[in-house]
């Protein structure tokens, strides 16, 4: 025991807990004040504040383990993608939906969709927004104890038990204004350590070329730089996912919800881009460094999943003092989007399904109490998912992204073509989408055939979309010919 808590790497992320948890105390009076204030804080936030939570959301376990994961397998710059379209979804999402959004006062994605088409889709987006969550809230558990299972020496189970824990804690206590404060210390920390680390290798491997040397004898292609060099279609598949899947994201619309007015919510999603670009590329350069031979032996690495924390913890690489400050930069992204992707489950199913479906009346401290009960069976839900569910982290999360690329859709015809899209279409569209994306992902599995998940959903969404406005042509031809 004494060896352990010898260790330079276990104190500084033992004090980055004590710190976020500390955090959660000091927000928990006036986060418990109304429902209000403890699921989207008032709807105060500032330009800055909006933009850095927003973005936090997205520089989490797929940015980091992710993205380094990816780029550790593919030998490429390919998985850079990820947050190059990301960014240019919330780009998007500044100069068309952002202002809409927080125009309607509304608290979920699947309200907006209520306020355009009316109350009967609401329910059934909300389910497939839940899948679509549920799902991403596993993978970013998941990436969360491959980070703490080699820096504090336990064993998968107990560092699924342990992150799910520390999340537990601040989001019950503190809700979305202990999100908001963590957010924006997340950020600095966040490029602080994986800013120095890159550097680090950089300074320490010299000359460049030794790097695409490695890497190519190792099999990388010659142009590894090129995000498009691996294949066209495994990129467009991220570029799509990326762009649409930010556009009807919960947990990243959230702070937009938050914002003081809609001015402050345009330009918060825009700012917000600048933060969300450049993450993935050092993360991606950290995994390539691993995958190089030239400071880890990469046949040593028994899951991709945990390259960056194993190249971090290599004193023969980085000084142990910082890579831990290394370590608690990747645990603190991580965490900034553990919890915003769980709050995202507990504001849906609190605001949509309880609330718009369950009990219509409820007062907002019934509210309120709910919303907190569902932080801890989030987790309870999630933990199983965790152990016992493996595969790609990248991968696994754009499984949420094919599903909210569907409400994008959805959104933005409704806002700006309401004329092209009828409510037995959105209805059809979330169910034929979702369906769709899940039976990708069997054929695959069974090798019937091969089509992205991303793709899968775009197709889907279009041909039921198309489905649904001849369904309800038909039943209003009908109607008055009664």
């Amino acid at each position: 025991m004494g060896s352990i808590f010898s260790n330079p790497y276990i104190w500084v992320v033992l004090s980055y807990f004590a710190l976020v948890i500390g955090i959660s105390f000091l927000t928990k009076k006036i986060a418990s004040k109304s429902s209000s204030e403890y699921l989207i804080a008032g709807r105060n936030l500032g330009v800055l504040v909006c933009a850095i939570v927003v973005a936090a959301e997205w520089l989490g376990g797929l940015s980091t383990i992710g993205v380094s994961e990816k780029a550790f397998n593919t030998k490429s710059l390919q998985p850079i993608l990820y947050n190059i379209s990301t960014a240019i979804g919330m780009l998007i999402l500044g100069f068309t939906l952002a202002k809409h959004y927080r125009q309607n006062k509304v608290h979920t994605v699947s309200e907006m969709i209520e306020n355009i088409f009316g109350k009967k889709v609401r329910t059934i987006s909300a389910i497939a927004f839940l899948i679509a969550f549920i799902t991403l809230a596993y993978v970013e558990l998941t990436t969360f104890s491959h980070v703490l299972a080699p820096i504090l020496h336990i064993n998968w189970v107990w560092a699924v038990l342990l992150g799910s824990l520390i999340t537990t804690i601040y989001m019950y206590i503190g809700g979305m204004h202990a999100l908001t404060i963590v957010a924006i210390i997340n950020l600095v920390v966040r490029y602080i350590g994986i800013g120095i680390a890159l550097i680090i290798g950089i300074i320490a491997i010299g000359d460049m070329s030794i790097l695409s040397e490695k890497l190519v004898a190792a099999g990388a292609p010659h142009n590894y730089y090129n995000p498009f060099s691996v294949g066209w279609t495994a990129a467009f598949s991220l570029i799509l996912g990326g762009i649409l899947g930010g556009m009807a994201a919960q947990a990243s619309i959230q702070p937009i919800f938050a914002a003081k007015n809609p001015v402050t919510a345009k330009r918060a999603a825009i700012l917000s881009a600048l933060f969300i670009a450049p993450f993935g590329i050092m993360t991606a350069y950290l995994g390539l460094m691993a995958r190089s031979g030239i400071f880890i032996d990469p046949s040593t690495i028994a899951d991709a999943k945990e390259v960056l924390p194993t190249l971090l913890m290599t004193p023969s690489f980085i000084h142990p003092i910082l890579g831990g400050i290394a370590l608690a930069a990747i645990l603190a992204a991580i965490l900034s989007t553990i919890g915003p992707v769980n709050f995202a489950i507990v504001t849906i199913a609190t605001k949509d399904i309880y609330q718009g479906l369950i009990n219509k009346n409820a007062s907002d401290e019934k509210i309120f109490k709910f919303a907190r009960r569902l932080v801890i069976l989030v987790n309870l839900i999630t933990v199983p998912m965790a152990i016992f569910i493996h595969g790609a982290v990248l991968d696994a999360g754009y499984i949420s992204y094919a599903i909210r690329a569907i409400g994008a859709i959805v959104i933005l015809l409704g806002i700006y073509k309401l004329n092209w899209i009828s409510q037995h279409a959105v209805r059809f569209a979330f169910i034929g989408g979702t369906l769709a994306i899940l039976f990708s992902l069997i054929a695959r599995k069974m090798g019937w055939f091969d089509i992205d998940k991303t793709y899968a959903s775009i197709i889907a969404t279009i041909f039921f979309i198309v489905i649904g406005n001849i369904y309800s042509n038909y039943i209003a031809r009908k109607q008055k010919q009664i």
